[in-house]
């Protein structure tokens, strides 16, 4: 039989034990305020690097593939051969054509130049020829003075007569004769220009086509690593199709989005402490060094639209980023997408 003292006691367990669960959940709502007041948290955070894809400038058959997925490139290296058979042989028939409008440029220069020798030779002729026909002028201005005065016959005369005619005739058919070649000259000209300019053209297209040759050959751009590739030997790729995507490896930072509430106590340059869900025991140190100018939402591919009439309002989150302290002493750890959290001392 129980006394009235254990009675006493028993009554007051319930008690005990009530006020020690409120004891520690006031202690513990303390602390988490007083956690509050000096941290702003996120899980809602990845780790980021850049990505450079790997395109084609040109398309066409693949000849062979010199990459396998996640293997370690260099800026620089053979990742696809493109077959370039078509183009060598456009190549060639653009270099034919050159060679034809070179031939062309040089007959046009040839047929200048044989226009000008005629047309010198012609001047030079010209030129005696007017002093044939001056002599001629003043020899049947004479004859005919002597004529009047019966100091020679009438067939001296004409003779001297005929004869300024016929050279007063010839000076006008090589005068004729010079406007046209000179004509032709300036056609001749005009037809070299053309030459010279297609010539220019096919040259310019040659230039062109050997660096499309070029192309036929994707490189790496940039050092990192192969991600999954798209693209087999013989497969038939587009012009700026993905092929792979190179993700470099030698710079890391985090993007944390943190709710809108929380960004008036956030400034660039507080001290972040990262703490990745693959190594929970792995604590990695940082600093704000960013915020986004939109929240995330602006960045969605159909963004929401309140003007819609179905406005529902939702705390939007604003991305913020964040630099890594000794980054390179966890490149062989750190991979682009990771989750974590972030925890941000506000003082």
């Amino acid at each position: 039989m129980e006394t009235p003292q254990k009675k006493s006691v028993k009554n007051y367990i319930p008690r005990i034990i009530l006020v020690l669960i409120l004891l520690g959940a006031g202690i513990y709502a303390y602390q988490r305020y007083q956690y509050n007041q000096h941290y702003e948290t996120t899980d809602n955070a990845q780790i980021e690097t850049y990505t450079v894809p790997v395109v084609p400038r040109v398309g066409g058959y693949v000849s062979s593939v010199s990459m396998k997925d996640f293997e370690q490139v260099k800026k620089g290296q053979l990742l696809v051969d493109i077959d370039d058979r078509e183009q060598q042989l456009a190549l060639t028939e653009m270099e034919a054509t050159y060679q034809q409008l070179l031939t062309d440029v040089e007959n046009a220069k040839a047929n200048i130049k044989n226009t000008g020798m005629t047309i010198n030779a012609a001047e030079t002729n010209i030129t005696a020829t007017v002093l044939r026909k001056d002599k001629a002028q003043k020899d049947s201005e004479r004859d005919a003075k002597l004529f009047a005065d019966n100091a020679i016959t009438r067939r001296q005369a004409d003779d001297s007569k005929s004869n300024f005619e016929v050279l007063t005739a010839q000076y006008e058919g090589q005068k004729q004769d010079i406007a046209a070649s000179k004509s032709r000259m300036d056609i001749l000209y005009s037809n070299l220009h053309k030459a010279e300019a297609s010539l220019a053209v096919q040259k310019a297209k040659i230039e062109q086509q050997k660096l499309r040759l070029t192309y036929s050959k994707v490189y790496a751009n940039e050092n990192g690593k192969i991600g999954r590739k798209s693209v087999e030997p013989g497969q038939y790729i587009q012009p700026g199709q993905t092929l792979a995507t190179i993700v470099q490896d030698s710079l890391y930072w985090v993007v944390a989005n943190f709710k809108e509430t929380q960004i008036g106590r956030l400034a660039i340059g507080q001290e972040a402490t990262i703490k990745l869900d693959a190594f929970p025991e792995l604590e990695l140190k940082g600093k704000i060094a960013d915020f986004s100018d939109a929240t995330g939402a602006k960045y969605a591919l159909l963004p929401p639209d309140n003007a819609s009439g179905n406005f529902v309002k939702v705390t939007q989150k604003i991305p913020v980023k964040i630099a890594i302290h000794g980054v390179e002493k966890y490149r062989d750890k750190l991979r682009a997408g990771m989750s974590l959290e972030v925890e941000v001392k506000i003082k």
